[in-house]
């Protein structure tokens, strides 16, 4: 059963197949800022990577002398979560670590996703603890899809990207493999600004690495509603579309996918975080609607 939480300025659902944000909309505009999820273009709207971001070469790697498999962006966007708790504007869903998962992911976590609401202001938390006796390493992402453009009739290349810091940040393309490139390309010079364009992604995401911004927000030329994205502590910031579809993903990771050279170790694998036993980390990103 799906979950809602609002308050008088914001409604929001969440799936617990991946504990998945897909409906954020604004109850005076009666605008809907997610993505609907087309499968004709992408049938999802804000999956959470874990334990992995990205591909893995060969969809593999090695532990402790092992060697395991894991699909892009790892396999909680497809579990079923926990509703563990819920109120009017908060909910939060458990995912633990189950003889299932540890036959690809050889460490024993739970993983808490929160969603709050403060006044047009959605809050997204990810907890990751610990529960095993050795070191445990993980990626985790975000990646939720908005709606653009957010005002029906209006047109994507009408949009932009301001990022609260000017930028000097090549990109980092993924070849078909779905493998980070060694060489990157240029793409933001001194500059704040990226204006959308649907051929931006029809060769995959557009990865930035370690970026000075922790806001960006989407606005469109001449119309007033769009959304402001926070984030802080994510190292790797990917920007993704589908071919010719009407969204845009804004995605801070704690990870990011394998290059065609990376040796397969997983504690070595780049952007991977290390947690100590029963210890526990967190991240936050929240989306503010206009």
């Amino acid at each position: 059963m799906n979950t809602f939480i609002q308050n008088d300025h914001i409604r929001v659902g969440i799936k617990p197949l991946g504990a998945e944000l897909f409906s954020l909309r604004g109850l005076q505009s009666g605008k809907e800022y997610m993505w609907k999820a087309d499968p004709a273009f992408w049938g999802k709207t804000s999956p959470v990577l874990f334990p992995i971001v990205g591909t893995l070469r060969d969809d593999k790697y090695k532990y402790g002398g092992k060697e395991y498999s894991l699909p892009r962006h790892g396999f909680a966007r497809e579990m079923p979560f926990e509703l563990r708790s819920a109120t009017d504007t908060s909910a939060t869903f458990v995912l633990e670590s189950s003889e299932k998962t540890l036959l690809k992911y050889p460490f024993r976590f739970r993983l808490e996703m929160g969603y709050t609401l403060e006044g047009t202001t959605l809050i997204v938390t990810y907890h990751v603890y610990n529960e095993g006796e050795t070191d445990m390493y993980f990626s985790l992402g975000a990646h939720p899809a908005f709606a653009v453009p957010v005002t029906e009739g209006l047109h994507y290349e009408d949009y932009h990207l301001q990022f609260n810091h000017r930028e000097t940040a090549p990109r980092w393309r993924i070849d078909g493999a779905g493998l980070i490139e060694p060489v990157a390309t240029p793409c933001l010079d001194n500059s704040d600004h990226l204006d959308l364009r649907k051929e931006l992604f029809y060769k995959d995401a557009i990865v930035l690495k370690h970026l000075s911004s922790t806001l960006i927000t989407l606005r469109h030329k001449t119309e007033s509603h769009g959304l402001e994205f926070r984030y802080d502590q994510f190292p790797y910031l990917g920007l993704w579309a589908a071919k010719d579809a009407d969204f845009l993903c804004i995605e801070p990771w704690c990870g990011i996918a394998d290059s065609d050279n990376h040796n397969y170790e997983l504690t070595t694998k780049e952007g991977i975080e290390k947690l100590a036993p029963k210890d526990s980390w967190a991240r936050r990103w929240s989306v503010t609607t206009f």
